[in-house]
């Protein structure tokens, strides 16, 4: 009894009509028989007739046979939505993509879309949707065959009606949701206000952040309360007076990604100026121990003292040329809206090393200012090689120092680094990039560190 007819009427039902049906063509059968057996019994033909029936029987059997194994008894897949066995996923890890496409804001495009995909054998692990007035933007995260590059990807897609499409490789961080993700960025953001920078591009993509300070900006540039939207171009109220501007002129900011942002800004506003706790001991090979530690504006006045001790060949070798303003140098230096400062203090709270990390659009710097009574001790190597750890953590390709070859201190600890090295003259200066994908080399074994 099928399965529908039991459901329609919740109790087993006899097909009395069905069984009459089946009783007469029994009869009917049987009698055809009889009639059969005696013309051909009683004719000089019957055996002929008997062995041309047995060979056209077996005949139709070995048909009925060869055309069920060749068909089976499934349905057809297009009835089903079931994969083809020759579709199914290849064995192995494969490939993930971070795929963007417009779609048509009508009924099936989506469809359409994951159709053409799955035709490539490819997985969908995630998808996100940004509405526009227009269509809708969808966001993939793919696992494709290795063999299929991206332009067949986006080939396929377009295809299926996918436009303005941006295909990039990802990794396994991009497996986390994005409610996940969000508040991840949030919570980092929250401790330190230097994170800000990086959990915008993190949640934007490859893009570049500009702070203009407060001061600088003119009526014309000045943005309201809940920031502008202008396609790549996102502008916000800095936290610190000013206007932030996030641009990637790549791909087009949804609604969704401005409130993101917006949301991240509005949070690191609420909680003000913030660096996390935290310092380290560093004894030198003579026997001092140098602290080392984050510091902000706050420590301003401790910043500029040091600079005023400091000989006016060794400012000249850091800003390449006469400082005339150093409030103005370091105001900027020691905000955590540009970057990392930290410092190297004597156990009396005499700073005697500035080292700085500053997001620079998609690059990051790194510089170094010491003492002159404190250089060539280990100081510069080591804040310079904490620098480096804060940009590895940051997810930085490479960082870059603008020096003089005459710097023989700083070419020195960037060489320390046991990075690849990039060297490259621009107007007078020397510019010396690291690689931070390989390994560095270990530390000597006379800095002993410990953390309070």
């Amino acid at each position: 009894m099928s399965d529908v007819t039991r459901a329609r009427h919740g109790r087993p039902v006899h097909h009395w009509r069905r069984d009459l049906v089946e009783l007469a063509a029994l009869f009917t059968a049987v009698a055809v028989a009889d009639a059969v057996a005696n013309l051909v019994g009683h004719g000089p033909d019957g055996p002929a007739l008997l062995g041309i029936s047995a060979l056209a029987l077996a005949a139709t059997a070995g048909f009925h046979t060869w055309w069920a194994r060749r068909h089976g008894h499934a349905p057809p897949v297009r009835d089903t939505g079931a994969r083809p066995a020759a579709e199914t996923r290849p064995a192995g890890p494969g490939v993930l993509w971070r795929m963007r496409t417009t779609v048509r804001d009508e009924p099936g495009s989506l469809a359409e879309l994951c159709g053409a995909l799955a035709g490539h054998r490819v997985d969908i692990l995630s998808l996100q949707t940004h509405p526009l007035a227009d269509g809708t933007v969808d966001e993939f995260l793919l696992r494709a065959p290795g063999t299929l590059s991206a332009t067949e990807l986006t080939r396929a897609v377009a295809a299926a009606g996918g436009t303005s499409t941006y295909i990039e490789r990802a990794d396994a961080h991009d497996l986390v949701d994005a409610p996940t993700r969000v508040l991840g960025l949030a919570a980092r953001t929250a401790v330190d206000a230097a994170e800000l920078p990086l959990a915008l591009r993190q949640l934007l993509g490859r893009c570049t952040i500009r702070s203009v300070p407060g001061r600088a900006v003119d009526g014309a540039h000045q943005v309201p309360a809940e920031g502008v939207l202008e396609d790549t171009v996102i502008r916000l109220r800095a936290p610190e007076g000013g206007v932030l501007t996030v641009e990637r002129p790549y791909l087009p900011f949804t609604p969704a990604e401005f409130a993101r942002a917006r949301a991240l800004v509005e949070l690191d506003a609420r909680l003000g100026p913030r660096i996390p706790d935290g310092q380290y001991v560093l004894t030198l090979p003579e026997g001092n121990d140098i602290t080392v530690r984050r510091i902000d504006t706050g420590d301003l006045a401790a910043a500029k003292a040091m600079h005023e001790r400091c000989s006016a060949r060794t400012l000249s070798l850091r800003y390449h040329g006469p400082v005339r303003d150093a409030d103005r140098y370091l105001n900027h230096l020691l905000s955590p809206r540009f970057g990392r400062t930290l410092a190297a203090q004597t156990p009396s709270g005499r700073v005697v090393g500035l080292g700085h990390l500053l997001w620079d659009g998609d690059e990051t710097e790194v510089a170094l200012l010491i003492e002159d009574d404190w250089q060539r001790r280990g100081v510069g190597a080591e804040l310079l090689r904490r620098l480096v750890g804060m940009a590895r953590e940051a997810h930085c390709d490479s960082v870059y120092a603008v020096t003089q070859a005459s710097n023989t201190g700083m070419v020195a600890a960037m060489r320390g680094l046991g990075l690849p090295l990039d060297y490259q003259v621009e107007e007078g200066t020397l510019v010396i990039t690291a690689r931070l994908t390989a390994e560095p080399a270990a530390r000597p074994a006379f800095d002993r560190v410990h953390r309070d």
